[in-house]
């Protein structure tokens, strides 16, 4: 039961930065929207959720408030920390053999691209084609199409440029909503890696957001099939 708001977990980071409490909840608000809340597993949302942050000032820097120049630099690692922590997450989920990440980038903003990132990375669909190594486009345009439904935002599926990409290299398979001949022995390669990233780009601005998951795979079926014994 991994998706969020927030996830199956207890989150404890601990900092001996002297931040103010309100600067300290205000990062910590945006680092989990940017992190855990974009992590999804298998769709179901646990109620053991919870992120702490605590700090005890022992650094002896002067104190952080929200708008001293160091408070954008205290931000940046602890999203970085986060973000990380939901990639293991995502890396760990029951079954998985892949860590995969969608990254939704020429949004005009981030709240048209973050939940059509998550609707890629949750679909049962998308997430059994990247265990198969199968680069079905259609599969994440559906996910896009239904995310910007469900979220009440625009879509326009005609501009849609879809690529996967691994350690193995790239393949594009999607131009302008329109499927590309591609060589699907490549395509299968680049699908059989740890780590996935599919890229959407939807050519309408300069913002992005990313999603992270795993594939689905016949052990999940098992384990949670088998859960109460």
């Amino acid at each position: 039961m991994i998706h969020p708001n927030m996830a199956t977990m207890l989150c404890f980071i601990t900092t001996d930065a002297e931040i103010l409490p309100s600067a300290l909840d205000s990062a910590l608000k945006y680092a989990v929207n940017l992190s855990f809340n974009q992590l999804t597993i298998d769709g179901d949302t646990s109620t053991n959720d919870m992120v702490v942050i605590m700090a005890n000032g022992e650094a002896g820097n002067s104190v952080i408030s929200a708008d001293s120049p160091s408070y954008v630099t205290f931000c940046e690692v602890l999203n970085y920390i986060c973000i990380e922590l939901a990639k293991k997450m995502a890396r760990d989920g029951e079954g998985a053999t892949k860590l995969l990440t969608v990254t939704v980038k020429g949004a005009c903003c981030k709240k048209i691209a973050r939940p059509l990132a998550k609707a890629a990375a949750s679909s049962s669909l998308v997430k059994a084609a990247c265990f198969g190594a199968d680069a079905n486009w259609g599969r994440i345009l559906c996910a896009l199409g239904y995310g910007a439904y469900n979220a009440g935002v625009d879509f326009s599926p005609e501009n849609v440029d879809v690529s996967f990409i691994s350690n193995a290299g790239e393949v594009q398979v999607c131009k302008d909503g329109e499927g590309l001949n591609f060589c699907e022995e490549k395509a299968k390669e680049i699908l059989s890696q740890e780590k996935i990233e599919i890229l959407i780009n939807l050519k309408n601005g300069n913002k992005q957001a990313s999603a992270w998951g795993c594939d689905l795979t016949y052990d999940y079926v098992k384990i949670n099939g088998d859960y109460r014994s």
